[in-house]
């Protein structure tokens, strides 16, 4: 009974919220819908649009009002775009209240350093530097084996193994002949020949003494360390060409890891490095990039980094799998906004600018490295602009329908026009609207202010003739920014045997 009861409540508040969640959505996108109308009412009463903007194509412009190429209204846009330096096409305003119930957060645009963490995974593996590999310079059977399997640790002079040899036995007949000869030369040079087939010191002191010649020789371990792939046993027939054993040390030990491509510019040798095995959780070793290879794995497209680790109480053993961070160190610091700021789409990244006074509007930017908490800017953003963080997702939906995501009227910087106020450049006319004295024009660069080539819209001056300008012209012409705007104040078509130019007219009345 108690649960037949519960349910129909349950139904009833899953109702209620449903209902609740529908008003405030109404009520938001309402609040929006409002703003923008009040918005675009005063505007209109305070002075007329100077063209029409498809809503989801900003490249789509008339000069009346109409249809876009989707059946959709075309948007007005105004000579100030809605007011400010960034304020234009995209740009939409929505009052105090709504930012509020919107729970819009804003952060700045600043210059920090990026703590970049590179992430990845690697094996642990015996110091090849103090790999030594265990070979026979003669032929020969193994008679004795004092080691018996990988891994069994080895002191310095421990004996390894014992072998029988013909040239082994012929070398110390050959030594003990010289010696019954009193050849000084004989003997140096079959006391040589005892040292170059590796025969320890003692043994050859041992037939000095003696003068016996022994059929099995023992060989020592010539260093300190661990087995490693044991390849014989007793009874063996070996030649020099055979691997007995490798001794490894563990003092020190390799991690082979792996990087991707694009992060090959980040890891430089000597870079810390901190590692954590499943193993011995808590426990965290501290390194360095001690090798980077020079090739890339074609099918993974990774490559092959070297760390080096102190490895005291040999708890690190060959083979194990470790967690890897490369700790890049930057010197320099970059224009960074917090992660969440980014809004990341297939084909552009963007972020939603706060301008002030309620008004917002998407622009795109350009990504550079990530780190946990913070994306760089590498174009874009300048330090200081302040960007959404929250709810920052509805108002990109708002801006989008119009905005073109560039920033033609961002202005130029003091040093970019402090030497030259006015430039004169060669471009291509995309289209113009005459009645309006608004163009725009495909530019090439601009090195006096740093730009690159770029579409932008300008607007004519009342001296500049524009009577026979078509789409598709090129032309050489002269522009200033004035109140945010780009004005074209002289204008030339070029590839005409005529030249159509039209002079800049001065405040006093004479022509330039």
């Amino acid at each position: 009974m108690t649960k037949n009861k519960a349910f129909p409540s349950k139904i009833t508040n899953i109702a209620i919220a449903a209902l609740v969640g529908g008003l405030v959505t109404y009520a938001v996108m309402g609040i929006f819908s409002t703003e923008s109308e009040v918005s675009g009412n005063a505007t209109s009463a305070k002075k007329q649009p100077i063209y029409w903007v498809a809503p989801m194509d900003a490249n789509y412009r008339r000069d009346k009002p109409g249809k876009s190429p989707m059946g959709m209204d075309l948007v007005a846009v105004y000579a100030d775009g809605g007011g400010g330096s960034d304020a234009g096409v995209g740009t939409i305003k929505i009052s105090p209240e709504v930012v509020n119930n919107l729970g819009v957060r804003t952060a700045k645009a600043e210059l920090k350093y990026l703590h970049t963490q590179i992430k990845t995974v690697g094996y642990v593996k015996y110091d090849e530097d103090q790999l030594v590999h265990i070979h026979p310079r003669v032929k020969g059977w193994i008679e004795k084996l004092y080691v018996k399997a990988s891994g069994d640790p080895v002191t310095k002079g421990q004996p390894l193994y014992e072998i029988y040899s013909p040239e082994l036995v012929n070398a110390q007949e050959e030594f003990l002949l010289a010696l019954d000869r009193k050849n000084k030369g004989l003997i140096r040079a079959a006391k040589a020949r005892l040292k170059a087939l590796q025969i320890p010191t003692k043994e050859i002191n041992r037939l000095l003494k003696t003068r016996q010649v022994t059929q099995r020789v023992t060989f020592f371990a010539p260093q300190s360390g661990v087995i490693d792939n044991l390849n014989i046993r007793e009874g063996f027939y070996v030649n020099p060409s055979k691997t007995l054993m490798s001794i490894g040390q563990l003092q020190e030990v390799w991690v082979e890891a792996e990087v991707f491509e694009r992060q090959n510019n980040l890891v430089k040798i000597g870079q810390p490095v901190t590692m954590t095995l499943d193993y011995l959780p808590g426990t965290e070793w501290t390194g360095k990039v001690d090798y980077i290879y020079p090739t890339l794995n074609k099918q993974t497209r990774t490559l092959k980094v070297r760390l080096r680790f102190k490895n005291p109480g040999e708890k690190l053993k060959p083979n194990m799998y470790a967690q890897v961070i490369i700790h890049p160190l930057l010197k320099e610091k970059s224009l960074v906004v917090p992660k969440e700021a980014v809004i990341r789409t297939g084909s552009m990244n963007r972020v939603v600018l706060a301008i002030g006074e309620g008004r917002y509007k998407s622009i795109e930017v350009k990504m550079g490295q990530v780190d946990d908490k913070t994306i760089q800017i590498l174009a874009g953003l300048d330090e200081g602009e302040i960007v959404v963080t929250s709810a920052q997702f509805l108002l990109d939906s708002e801006s989008s329908k119009s905005s073109d995501f560039k920033r033609m009227s961002h202005p130029l910087e003091e040093s970019d026009t402090s030497s030259v106020s006015s430039i004169s450049v060669k471009g291509v006319i995309n289209s113009l609207m005459a009645k309006h004295r608004m163009l725009n024009i495909s530019r090439e660069a601009i090195p006096e202010w740093g730009r690159d080539a770029a579409s932008v819209d300008f607007i004519a001056t009342d001296a500049v003739d524009l009577t026979g300008l078509k789409q598709g012209m090129e032309v050489q012409f002269d522009f200033h920014l004035m109140d945010d705007n780009f004005m074209i104040t002289d204008l030339v078509i070029l590839g005409r045997g005529n030249d159509q130019s039209s002079s800049v007219i001065e405040e006093t009345g004479s022509k330039e």
